[in-house]
């Protein structure tokens, strides 16, 4: 197996307007719809002898979010290129990420080593870290095998004029654990399996504050954990539990607790997907690198709160062993489920993984899982649906996910779903009533698993993972929900 490519390493400053005109390969302006020269336009309009005054005047630079222009830099000694960037009507801390890593997107398409990012409304509330959030962003790619001639070139260095070293020192915690959060996600299964993912978590976080625990599938035996081995066994590789230790808080405080889903590969066991449906379930690990990417954030950040992430992580594969259609498994709670689906195989290890989670007494639980193509249809790619048991604690990280600019939706958790996953020969069955409402009976088997925790289930099968790039990210691996949960986390 051939090594991927680094992950972006970029230098990052804190720059004065000042530095704006000194030497660099390209200088970042970001300009409203309001067309307003404040002062980051008006150091481009000088260097370029007025050049982009006039194409305002014209109308060939309009504002809008996203829309570039790139001009050469006009004076001597000063930045060899002009990206004009659009920054719409307002810059929130959306915006910012998403018009930050358009930039530098735009920028890698050539070897650069000296970027200066300008972008109009740093000074307006809080985005500063969202700006440098989104250029470390834009400098990961899928592209991670290519050999020979890259067609993609992250920039050396990236100063940020008129942002404070807290704001630089922030983005780049958000902005390298998203990509760790990615990078985990682009590898391909023979890369990323049950027990290498938990040891690349366990290098990467040596020396830190987690603390570690894995469970083999011995440890997994022991405790009683038959639903993730019944899933993993049709597999060469093992699964495996990791639990990751934020101790921010008091002793005594009760910790909040985040679960991801670590399916490695998902072939769909005997219900076996066709080759188009399986070629890009590499991903449907991605809410376990979720939750990896937010406790790498919440420990460097330092956040003063007790926090534990547990990833359930089996391989779903296709042999002799596997799991069957008709089998009937003893959960660590001691629920039964009756299998239906083996491609329906990510409830069935959130099943144990939730039950080892509760049993540490959490405050609030939120779960991660790329659970349902449903969700994708009732939702469509960028929108990640929630189910809950706690209108509360959801409607607080709903506040946390619009403040980021990430969107979700909330879906109804009425009583009359309860039916649809009942069992008549268990307990649960792990599939609904056919295609109808696939996303919610999919959390209502999870609810049998959370007892009386506060709980949020994230579905995020369409955001995690996306066939087509945006002029913001690349296709592929997207990072999603790891700066909501973070501002969640750092508010609770």
């Amino acid at each position: 197996m051939p090594e991927s490519r680094p992950l972006p390493s970029v230098q990052l400053n804190a720059v004065s307007e000042a530095d704006s005109v000194q030497p660099s390969d390209v200088l970042v302006i970001g300009i409203g719809q309001d067309l307003a020269i404040r002062d980051s336009v008006k150091v481009a309009d000088d260097l370029t002898g007025g050049a982009i005054g006039r194409m305002i005047g014209s109308g060939e630079i309009s504002g809008k979010k996203g829309e570039s222009l790139l001009v050469p830099g006009g004076a001597s000694g000063g930045p060899d290129l002009i990206l004009i960037i659009g920054t719409g009507e307002q810059v929130d801390r959306g915006v910012a990420f998403e018009v930050a890593a358009t930039a530098i997107r735009q920028i890698a398409k050539r070897e650069r080593r000296r970027i200066v990012l300008a972008i109009d409304g740093t000074s307006i509330g809080d985005v500063g870290d969202a700006i440098v959030a989104g250029a470390l962003s834009g400098c990961e790619t899928q592209a991670i095998y290519q050999t020979g001639g890259h067609a993609f070139f992250p920039p050396a260095s990236i100063d940020f004029v008129g942002l404070t070293q807290t704001q630089i020192d922030r983005g780049r915690v958000i902005g390298e654990s998203m990509n760790f959060t990615r990078r985990l996600v682009n590898e391909p299964a023979s890369a990323v399996y049950p027990e290498s993912f938990v040891s690349r978590v366990t290098k990467h976080f040596a020396g830190t504050s987690l603390q570690i625990e894995a469970w083999d599938e011995h440890r997994l035996e022991s405790e009683g954990c038959r639903a993730i081995l019944a899933v993993g066994q049709g597999s060469v590789r093992p699964p495996r539990l990791l639990i990751i230790r934020h101790q921010g808080g008091p002793q005594d405080q009760a910790p909040l607790a985040l679960v991801g889903k670590g399916v490695t590969f998902d072939s769909g066991g005997l219900s076996i997907k066709p080759s188009e449906g399986m070629v890009d379930m590499k991903c449907d690990m991605a809410g376990a690198a979720t939750v990896v990417g937010v406790m790498k954030a919440i420990a460097e950040l330092k956040v003063p709160r007790n926090v534990i992430g547990f990833c359930g992580l089996a391989e779903n594969m296709v042999s002799g062993d596997s799991y069957k259609l008709g089998d009937v498994i003893e959960t660590r709670s001691g629920k039964t489920i009756e299998i239906l689906n083996t491609d329906a195989e990510g409830r069935v290890v959130l099943a144990d993984t939730l039950d080892v989670a509760i049993q540490h007494h959490p405050g609030a639980m939120i779960d991660l899982a790329t659970l349902t193509g449903a969700c994708m249809v009732a939702l469509g790619n960028e929108v990640a649906g929630l189910m809950t048991n706690s209108d509360d604690v959801c409607r607080d990280f709903r506040g946390a996910a619009e403040a980021e600019g990430e969107p979700v939706w909330q879906l109804p958790m009425f009583s009359l779903y309860d039916e649809k996953v009942k069992s008549k020969v268990a307990d649960i069955k792990n599939v609904g009533e056919g295609r109808w409402g696939g996303a919610i009976t999919a959390a209502k088997f999870l609810e049998n698993f959370v007892g009386d925790t506060p709980w949020v289930h994230i579905d995020i099968a369409g955001p995690a993972f996306v066939d087509s790039p945006l002029p913001h990210r690349d296709a592929g691996a997207t990072g999603v929900m790891v700066r909501s949960l973070v501002r969640w986390i750092e508010n609770s």
